[in-house]
């Protein structure tokens, strides 16, 4: 009897719900830190990056128009499925070379966050909105609306929580995302296309790719349908470079870093305010 070869596995790109094979057929490897090969990842091409973008811009309005309350129960349904996969993200965390202690606490944080995010999702509004004190006989109504379509560079080296730290506020507050992760954080953004798909998240409200920043993140700062974009996880070399091309089609830029704060959320969404005149 011989021993059985172990089946390696090819992760795929998460984009509108599905799980496509990048459009360019590439992909890369994720090794352990001795060199030994873990998994072959699925490797972003631009086209990739256009179909992700049109598939968020597609589900955004329908999300958006979904009640808070509905979108925190889907952030805790989230927070559930992760909690049901702790041991293989835990574990998968450690084979890219991560301590024992510092990947367990990594993915407990990140499910602390979304049962965070969940909590917070009807309560946005109470905390920036509210009836303005004006002079004159109209009402004046403050409240917070999404940005749309976020694109989300994740770090390299974040992690579990270095993805949901920056999905899980945007989508809190309304919008859709594309998410970009890389390295060694390919790994568990892949299984994690696997939680969103089995969480109650609609398709196309998040969408995970894997590959080089330097390539992705340029095309999501140029794309004209992406309205902002979070740079928490972009290579520091990068980042001069993605605010000036932000500059050029009047696109936001954020600097979040995963704070589980209200300046988090406030980045994520726009203070719309309305005039209505008022009874004398």
């Amino acid at each position: 009897m011989t021993d059985r070869l172990e089946v390696r596995k090819t992760y795929k790109l998460f984009i509108g719900g599905a799980f496509p094979r990048s459009e360019s057929g590439r992909t890369f490897p994720v090794t352990a830190p001795d060199g030994t090969l873990l998994a072959h990842v699925a490797r972003a091409s631009r086209k990739d990056v256009r179909d992700a973008v049109r598939a968020a811009r597609g589900a955004q309005e329908s999300w958006a128009g979904r009640t808070p309350y509905n979108r925190g129960q889907i952030l805790y349904r989230i927070a559930e499925v992760l909690e049901g996969r702790a041991s293989q993200l835990t574990a998968e965390l450690e084979a890219v070379g991560v301590p024992a202690a510092d990947a367990r606490a990594d993915v407990a944080a990140a499910i602390d966050g979304a049962v965070y995010w969940a909590g917070f999702a009807d309560k946005l509004d109470m905390l920036v909105g509210g009836v303005n004190p004006v002079s004159g006989s109209f009402l004046n109504l403050s409240n917070a609306v999404p940005m749309g379509v976020c694109a989300l560079a994740c770090p390299d080296d974040g992690g579990v929580r270095g993805v949901l730290g920056s999905v899980c506020p945007a989508i809190m507050a309304g919008n859709s995302v594309v998410a970009v992760a890389g390295g060694p954080a390919a790994l568990v953004t892949s299984t994690l296309g696997e939680v969103v798909a089995t969480s109650d998240v609609p398709a196309g409200v998040v969408n995970l790719l894997t590959g080089d920043h330097a390539q992705l993140l340029p095309w999501l700062a140029d794309h004209d349908d992406v309205d902002q974009i979070d740079l928490s996880g972009a290579p520091e070399a990068l980042v001069g470079d993605l605010r000036a091309r932000t500059a050029e089609n009047l696109k936001r830029a954020s600097l979040t870093r995963g704070a589980e704060d209200l300046r988090t959320a406030l980045a994520f969404c726009e203070i719309r305010t309305v005039w209505h005149p008022a009874r004398i």
